[in-house]
């Protein structure tokens, strides 16, 4: 055999190098989500709609202190009233009627006062806000009542005007007034009164009263009425 002969018999019967299978990728944990800090909510999940919180409604108005208005009793100037929209404090006022009648409140400009009753100020307060506001829910105090008032004039220790809050009587403003003079002529009072457009006169004898005797006499008084205590 030859040299070149047994070099290349010496590559086929020489045994083939053992190959290693690859060694398998090591299996890497699931990433766990991030936990949220304490007292947050987690995150909605993708496609997940999240609730939102509705709007809270605003807390009501507190009322100021009503004064309990007289029998009959409509608005009149230098009044004093409270328009409340109870869930409004921007549009909510406290306003004084002016000598023409008439009111100014935010975003309603003037408003006619005088002359209606509280509840019908009301209604028409509301018909003007519902051009702004859905559900207006406006109430109407009065705070001050300036326009009624009864004057009595001479010989009392107080003469003057008075506020007309409540029922009152011919001695119960002489009461108010201080009472009459010693100089005064206690049966010749008389008390003058607007009817119809026209002057008319009451007399009144405070002797007679006082005693118990005609008790008619002694009459409610009216707003703009004066007495006069000669």
């Amino acid at each position: 055999m030859s040299i070149l002969a047994a070099f290349l018999m010496s590559f086929v019967l020489a045994p083939a190098p053992a190959v290693e299978p690859p060694s398998a990728a090591p299996l890497k944990a699931p990433a766990q989500a991030a936990q949220p800090p304490a007292g947050q909510k987690p995150p909605a999940a993708p496609g997940q709609a999240q609730a939102q919180p509705s709007p809270a409604r605003p807390a009501p108005v507190v009322p100021a202190q009503p004064v309990p208005p007289p029998p009959g009793y409509v608005i009149g100037p230098e009044d004093v009233l409270q328009i409340l929209f109870r869930y409004d404090k921007d549009l909510t006022s406290e306003v004084a009627v002016r000598p023409d009648g008439m009111i100014s409140l935010p975003m309603l400009s003037d408003i006619q006062a005088a002359g209606l009753t509280p509840e019908q100020l009301r209604d028409q307060v509301t018909e003007s806000a519902k051009r702004f506001i859905e559900d207006p829910a406006v109430t109407v105090i009065v705070k001050t009542i300036n326009s009624r008032k009864v004057f009595i004039t001479g010989e009392v220790s107080r003469p003057g005007s008075y506020p007309l809050t409540a029922s009152t009587t011919v001695v119960q403003l002489i009461a108010m007034a201080g009472g009459v003079t010693e100089f005064a002529n206690k049966s010749k009072i008389t008390v003058m009164r607007m009817e119809k457009g026209r002057p008319v006169s009451y007399p009144f004898n405070y002797k007679d009263v006082s005693r118990g005797k005609n008790l008619k006499q002694n009459i409610e008084l009216k707003p703009g009425d004066t007495v006069i205590v000669p």
